[in-house]
């Protein structure tokens, strides 16, 4: 059974679940590709929403849920602020150093959300079965000694650093949008939508030709995930001005 069919075949039975027992259930975390996947699907009696903790999370855990559910439900999802012990020897740590500090743990990918980096502090968005593990025993990342809190509702999350890109294309089509985002030639970013890996709003996009609108968020594997913040009419040369807001 290939990889595809086998995490199908358990979201059907996520979403079974929930109609025969007239209850909520949750997936592990998705990333864009599985997020895509379900959004195919049809869940006959059962509404299938997502969440990442915050709005406009990457990676998102899926809830099914029957419309006649009658009480109230929650995401498991925690949310852990890691702080360094002392920000004067903490050294500039990355999400990449974060999540290979959790990985290393033996944590499983699937049950880790969004990391927010700033300074010397993270937030990290995880199953709840996993929170209390990752408070008591993650003690370090990378050479730097952290300590681990549950961020409680008081605590302001981090806004994501964005980057403005502005220039012009010839047109408001996917491929020159992404080539602008990333600096990079318009035929080399082709590859990247032919072999499935570009998202909008998280949904896949495999047409070249396809026109994103502004506030739509834009996303490729591998590469980063940008906004359409602005299309700003035409040039004295006949190419459209946009502004593009680039996640760092």
């Amino acid at each position: 059974m290939e990889k595809n069919d086998f995490f199908i075949k358990r979201i059907r039975e996520l979403a079974n679940i929930s109609y025969q027992r007239d209850i909520a259930t949750f997936s592990d975390f998705l990333n864009l590709n599985e997020q895509n996947l379900i959004k195919m699907e049809r869940f006959p009696g059962v509404s299938a929403e997502f969440y990442g903790g915050y709005d406009h999370a990457e990676r998102v855990i899926a809830a099914f849920h029957p419309p006649t559910v009658d009480y109230e439900w929650t995401y498991p999802i925690s949310c852990l602020r890691i702080e360094a012990r002392s920000a004067k020897f903490s050294e500039k740590l990355t999400h990449r150093d974060y999540l290979g500090a959790i990985l290393n743990l033996g944590v499983d990918r699937s049950v880790i959300g969004d990391i927010l980096v700033k300074e010397h502090t993270a937030w990290l968005f995880c199953h709840d079965c996993i929170a209390d593990f990752l408070a008591e025993n993650l003690f370090r990342v990378r050479h730097t000694a952290v300590s681990v809190f549950r961020s409680v509702a008081e605590d302001r999350l981090p806004e994501p650093d964005l980057a403005p890109v502005t220039g012009t294309c010839s047109s408001v089509r996917l491929d020159s949008l992404i080539a602008l985002a990333f600096q990079a030639s318009r035929n080399s970013m082709v590859s990247f939508i032919e072999s499935r890996q570009v998202f909008v709003n998280g949904k896949l996009i495999s047409s070249n030709g396809y026109e994103p609108k502004e506030g739509d968020i834009i996303s490729v594997r591998g590469k980063g995930r940008f906004i359409l913040d602005s299309i700003n009419g035409q040039t004295k040369k006949g190419r459209i001005s946009v502004r593009l807001l680039r996640y760092q």
